[in-house]
């Protein structure tokens, strides 16, 4: 049983994944984010590993001013919107020494399976402190889920002072799949696994493959499925995408 990281954009079935593996034995962090109306069966997330990211992340996104940022600069995420940040390629996130011994004392429960898609971006800093650990990338069409990010900062109060449209939303979603596919990826055990592959097809199987423990199969609802792909988003979005999808063994779709 391989301790495993998660990752991913937000809104594209990491989630999901986690729940799979919820009832396997893993370690995934204390005080779990409750469920709600985007994610009724919980988004298996630990406030500790989200603000570890936050504060990571917080060394290299540009900060909004306190007073202007009412009105200016809202495209700017807040503490806690961060999942929705966007981090050029190539960008350094130092990790120091209070926010490495935070990491340590999370990874030395094992095993764990820890799920964020912060991740995407701030994995380099923990990468020194993983042992055996394996790595899982979730996606989905790139414009479904602009759309779920949308509506999610339509939806939730935390979210909506951070200025977020369809052409954000898929910025957000290409520089994370990018970090992982032009820097994390050469380095160590990935699966990636497309959404539907999870909801309908052989993804379990592979997962339970990947990890070596069972899955809960039954997890998975369709009917939870809400946002659809709607058009075709910019062309180098959609060579990320047909990247993943060659990497997951899928169609693009």
């Amino acid at each position: 049983m391989r301790n495993v990281i998660i990752l991913g954009s937000g809104r594209s079935g990491t989630s999901m994944v986690a729940g799979v593996l919820a009832n396997c034995g893993y370690y995934m962090g204390e005080n779990l984010h409750p469920g709600r109306d985007s994610n009724p069966k919980g988004f298996f997330e630990s406030p500790l590993i989200n603000w570890i990211n936050e504060e990571l992340l917080a060394q290299v996104v540009p900060r909004r001013p306190p007073i202007l940022g009412r009105w200016w600069f809202r495209d700017r995420p807040l503490p806690r919107q961060r999942w929705l940040a966007r981090v050029p390629v190539g960008t350094l996130i130092p990790c120091p020494h209070p926010i490495a011994t935070r990491i340590q004392a999370q990874v030395d429960r094992t095993p764990f399976c820890f799920k964020d898609p912060r991740f995407s971006y701030t994995l380099p800093a923990w990468r020194p402190y993983l042992a055996d650990t394996v790595f899982v990338c979730v996606f989905r069409h790139p414009m479904a889920t602009a759309a779920s990010i949308v509506k999610e900062c339509q939806a939730m109060p935390y979210l909506r002072n951070l200025r977020m449209n369809t052409e954000s939303a898929v910025e957000v979603w290409a520089l994370m799949y990018e970090h992982i596919l032009r820097r994390h990826r050469q380095e160590g055990q990935w699966l990636f696994l497309h959404f539907d592959q999870v909801l309908r097809g052989n993804g379990a199987d592979r997962l339970e493959e990947f990890i070596g423990a069972p899955v809960d199969r039954s997890f998975p609802e369709t009917e939870l499925q809400r946002s659809a792909a709607s058009g075709t988003g910019p062309t180098a979005v959609m060579q990320v995408y047909q990247e993943l999808c060659t990497q997951a063994g899928c169609e693009q779709g």
